[in-house]
């Protein structure tokens, strides 16, 4: 029996594979220029310069001559070149040259050979193109040069390998699952969402559907904590860029930015974070030991200029709003304030039956340009963030280079239906700002003390994770959330008024329901409340009308049958609360 493969097994395969498609585009359009062509976390691709984009048929006759090269199981060679030998060798692709002068000094400089294509490369890979044992071109896409708008669009080709048929099958069939449940297309078909060109790309327009889904979890977030002693508070869209610099945002998300507004006297930046501002508040007045901890909420909309090529949907996206809270707490109080996140993170998943897996993420001592604050206050803060995590006997991988740039963060990774995962829900420990800001407080000792800040979004933005939720629940969303809770389907004219009875008293205990009174056959409104994934359809007619019932029909369970509306709604309550 093989062994199982790990990651590093199939980085080399699928690095492999994108160099065996490749070596099939330079047999088949031989005018194409190569640029590169990396593994990625489920598949690879790899980067060309053709005018003409590549069609389906395209990638139909590359997948066979790539078999072709798989069939000769040509053996990569891996060859040590001096700086100049790679200049000549790649003297026509611009790409590679540009790619050879950002080698530093002293690098080496590794070239590999499959049959007979060359590419500028480090590796590593396969033993031999035969190594492939199943793969697939998935689909083609445009792609600037570098990920810079500045710079030509090039044209990727998408796909993926693994070592077994079985194992390729699994894939592709998540990859139909996750088509049926893109968010984008059922955003649409549900009324959720959309996308206007006249407001701008990665700008979500939040529909009626959308707006009630999305204040549906807003008010449950408002209200576990106002029972946890959170304080609302709202800030504006824009501020100074004096403030981002004195926080460090603006040097690290520089490139991320909106343009600059140039005021009267100030240049005005719109906000990419909402820290600073909670900061402010905070620092407006003077604050005791006693005090402590303040607990900052808000559903604050931020802005960060997202390359137009990396949007997608609510998933990636411009302008989003984060259900972002911030703490202010004394150095012995970090621990249990922490402690009390996470149990606030845990009841969201727990409420949406989100599987989730944690993951600490840790400043790069390799790259400390990457961050904000000395050695000292990370190291402080590194070992908070540790202790609160093992106290809490909780199971999670550390990442070295995840950290935020002011601070380390405990990082929850959902899993949905169909096994992918997304990175949702964050808190962050952060001595640093505190520092830059000057923040204090009066200590027991009457001495002024340095607070400590705690950054937390059980979210993250709504924006992505409504988006994940759409896609979670394939757009049939647990009854308490669903936009639209029961259609209320009168059989005839002469039952629209006890159909209204019916809204008014579910609608008076709670309920979002609707009466469909169009000039449609039951049938046909059945359907189309199927189609739109409501939890309930609630038939009514002379039999309903004269015992006080509805006949209920389940998006899940199917027919019911006929129920007391007294029964009906203390049921749809007890659902509710599951």
């Amino acid at each position: 029996m093989a062994r199982p493969l790990d990651m590093d097994d199939l980085y080399r395969l699928r690095h492999s594979a994108a160099h065996v498609l490749a070596q099939a585009v330079s047999h088949l359009f031989p005018e194409t220029k190569m640029t590169i062509g990396p593994p990625t976390e489920d598949g690879f691709y790899y980067d060309f310069d053709r005018d003409t984009p590549f069609t389906p048929t395209d990638l139909e006759a590359l997948e066979a001559e790539m078999a072709r090269g798989i069939g000769r199981s040509e053996v990569f060679e891996c060859r040590e070149v001096t700086r100049d030998e790679a200049l000549t060798l790649f003297a026509d692709n611009p790409y590679k040259v540009e790619l050879i002068g950002d080698i530093p000094e002293g690098d080496r400089i590794t070239i590999y050979t499959n049959g007979d294509f060359t590419d500028l490369c480090r590796g590593p890979h396969a033993g031999n193109s035969g190594d492939i044992k199943a793969f697939r071109l998935l689909h083609t896409a445009g792609a600037y040069w570098r990920g810079s708008e500045k710079n030509k669009m090039l044209q990727r080709i998408y796909g993926t390998a693994f070592q077994s048929r079985e194992d390729l099958d699994a894939y592709l069939t998540r990859l139909e699952e996750a088509k049926k449940r893109d968010h984008r297309r059922l955003g649409r078909e549900l009324g959720l969402f959309m996308i206007s060109p006249l407001v701008g790309a990665g700008l979500p327009l939040w529909l009626p559907r959308g707006a009630v889904l999305r204040e549906t979890l807003s008010d449950f977030m408002r209200d576990q904590q106002r029972k946890r002693g959170y304080l609302p508070v709202i800030t504006p869209h824009l501020a100074k860029r004096e403030l981002y610099e004195i926080s460090g945002h603006w040097q690290a998300y520089r490139e991320n930015l909106y343009p600059s507004m140039h005021g009267e006297h100030e240049e005005l930046v719109m906000k990419p974070v909402n820290c600073p501002f909670h900061i402010q508040i905070y620092a407006s007045e003077r604050r005791s030991y006693r005090d402590l901890p303040v607990r900052y909420a808000e559903f604050g909309t931020v802005y960060r200029w997202e390359q137009s090529g990396e949007l997608g949907g609510l998933t990636r996206v411009r302008g989003f709003t984060q259900d972002d809270s911030h703490i202010f707490c004394r150095p012995d109080q970090l621990v249990s304030e922490f402690h009390g996140v996470v149990d606030l993170i845990m009841l969201v998943f727990k409420r949406l039956k989100l599987e989730y897996r944690a993951r600490v993420g840790l400043r790069d001592p390799e790259n400390p340009s990457k961050y904000v604050g000395g050695d000292d206050v990370w190291e402080q803060s590194q070992t908070a963030l540790i202790q609160a995590v093992n106290e809490l006997q909780m199971p999670h991988e550390v990442a070295v280079g995840e950290a935020a740039i002011y601070g380390p963060k405990l990082d929850f990774l959902v899993r949905d239906a169909i096994g992918r995962e997304w990175q949702l829900g964050t808190v962050q420990v952060d001595y640093v700002l505190p520092e830059r800001f000057g923040l204090e407080y009066t200590g027991e000792d009457g001495q002024p003390h340095r607070p400590v800040m705690i950054h937390r979004a059980p979210f993250g933005s709504l924006e992505r994770f409504v988006g994940v939720l759409i896609e979670h629940f394939a757009g049939a969303f647990p009854l308490w959330l669903a936009p639209v809770q029961a259609v209320i389907i009168p059989i005839a004219d002469r039952h629209a008024e006890y159909a209204e009875s019916v809204r008014t008293k579910l609608s008076d205990a709670g309920l979002r329901v609707q009466v469909d009174r169009r000039p449609e056959r039951m049938q046909a409104k059945i359907r189309d409340a199927q189609l739109q994934k409501v939890p309930y359809m609630l038939v009514v007619g002379d039999k309903e009308a004269a015992a006080e019932a509805v006949a209920v029909r389940s998006r899940d369970r199917g027919d019911l049958g006929a129920i007391a509306l007294t029964q009906f709604l203390a049921n749809a309550v007890d659902e509710m609360e599951m």
